[in-house]
């Protein structure tokens, strides 16, 4: 809904430009519609123009509808996708933080054995010097 900046010295002055903007809103959602219907009229007998004479020229055809009409449609269509378009970033989040966690976890867990491994090769490096000190 339009917002419109009052100047008025009274309620009666009030109350007409109030009825004006309300008659200015709705004549222009009219002149709109009236546009597309026109646009839709006009394509529908292009197309039927085209279809008669080549056949080939259907996909043109298309891209221009779809040109001629997202000026119109794309706003709307906009508004609409913003739910999905943030319920998809929200997933997007999730994803890449229980990816993050995985991953240092997993990281974890390979310097936890690479320890093991190395605490394995000391140990057995001081039982051979030790077998070695015993043998001479």
């Amino acid at each position: 809904m339009t917002k419109y900046k009052l100047d008025v010295q009274d309620e009666a002055e009030a109350a007409e430009a109030v009825e004006a903007a309300h008659e200015h809103d709705e004549m222009s959602s009219v002149a709109t519609s009236d546009d597309m219907i026109g646009k839709a009229a006009t394509i529908a007998v292009v197309a039927a123009g085209v279809a008669l004479f080549e056949v080939a020229l259907i996909p043109g055809m298309v891209i221009g509808v779809a040109a001629a009409l997202a000026p119109n449609v794309l706003p709307k269509l906009g508004h609409r996708m913003k739910p999905m378009l943030h319920s998809t970033m929200r997933g997007a989040y999730k994803l890449g933080r229980r990816a993050r966690s995985a991953v240092s976890e997993a990281q974890e867990q390979l310097q936890d054995i690479a320890a093991e491994v190395k605490a394995e090769q000391i140990a057995t490096d001081k039982d051979v010097a030790a077998a070695v000190a015993t043998a001479r």
